[in-house]
């Protein structure tokens, strides 16, 4: 009988909370499960000491049985140090464009450099010459009386 370490869903919709068993691998996830070791509740802090819940005792005694931990759980008995860190693999690059797309993105990105650069130009030289404007003399506004 192949046993699994594995959660079993409880609480309610969109409140979800679960049990930490052991049960036999064909049975439904929140089926029939042979015990409880603890349990696991997503919604508290990552830092609360009450969102995994676990009895390492039972949990080591099961392994040594030959009970296997599912990815979830190896998690959590890497962190309480019962089991060594796994192993993450590199994500693979099949979401990243193609090479033609990113020859694209690169060329629109150049000529929209080249736009903003070439608007910019003007605007520096307006700027140049205004303080030459600012720097004569204002005349004398003349009194309408006079």
């Amino acid at each position: 009988m192949p046993v699994r370490i594995r959660l079993s869903r409880g609480g309610a919709k969109k409140r979800p909370f679960y049990r930490i068993v052991v049960a036999d691998s064909r049975r439904a996830r929140d089926g029939k499960f042979i015990d409880q070791i603890g349990t696991y509740n997503p919604m508290l802090p990552k830092d609360s000491a009450d969102r995994v819940k676990m009895d390492l005792d039972k949990a080591k005694e099961w392994i040594a049985k030959g009970a296997k931990p599912s990815d979830r759980i190896y998690i959590f008995l890497s962190n309480l140090g019962v089991m060594e860190k796994p192993v993450i693999t590199e994500k693979t690059k099949k979401h990243l464009p193609k090479k033609k797309a990113q020859e694209r993105l690169a060329a629109a990105k150049e000529k929209e450099e080249a736009a903003n650069a070439a608007a910019e130009e003007p605007k520096a030289e307006e700027a140049e010459a205004k303080p030459a404007e600012d720097a004569q003399p204002a005349e004398e506004p003349k009194d309408k009386k006079e």
